[in-house]
């Protein structure tokens, strides 16, 4: 019995070309112009408020060394969303497997998720701000 994967609906289809073409115009621009040389990224109010470095920090950084091929640097810069990156293109491929399939794939960020990485995201802004932790900072 060959089952038929469910049709996208003409919204879904608009919407995922919007963010297709917002993340490709954000890469670009990373791409071409270095967050160390051009200034004109937003900056982190946290880190000029208070000296620390936010689980964000770094990341504009991380993302133009990743799209330069440079892991070391970027994994430097901010491992966390170089690791984020890396599960959120693995669970993609897994979707697109199991569509591929006809297999039902749920939400692609299930709700019971949501705690879990708002802990892992605290506890990695703090770890990074402890001198034992130097090596996670930007």
């Amino acid at each position: 019995m060959n089952s038929v994967p469910p049709k996208i609906s003409s919204a879904n289809q608009r919407l995922a070309a919007v963010a297709v073409v917002a993340v490709a115009g954000v890469a670009a621009t990373v791409y071409c112009f270095n967050p160390s040389v051009h200034h004109f990224y937003p900056v982190c109010l946290f880190h000029q408020l208070t000296g620390l470095n936010c689980p964000g920090c770094g990341g504009t950084r991380a993302l133009y060394a990743l799209l330069h091929g440079d892991l070391i640097t970027a994994l430097h810069d901010n491992a966390l969303l170089v690791t984020g990156l890396a599960l959120t293109a693995a669970r993609g491929a897994w979707f697109a497997r199991n569509r591929r399939r006809g297999r039902p794939n749920g939400r692609f960020f299930p709700p019971r998720l949501l705690l879990p990485l708002l802990v892992l995201l605290g506890v990695f802004g703090v770890l990074r701000n402890l001198p034992a932790f130097a090596f996670l900072s930007p």
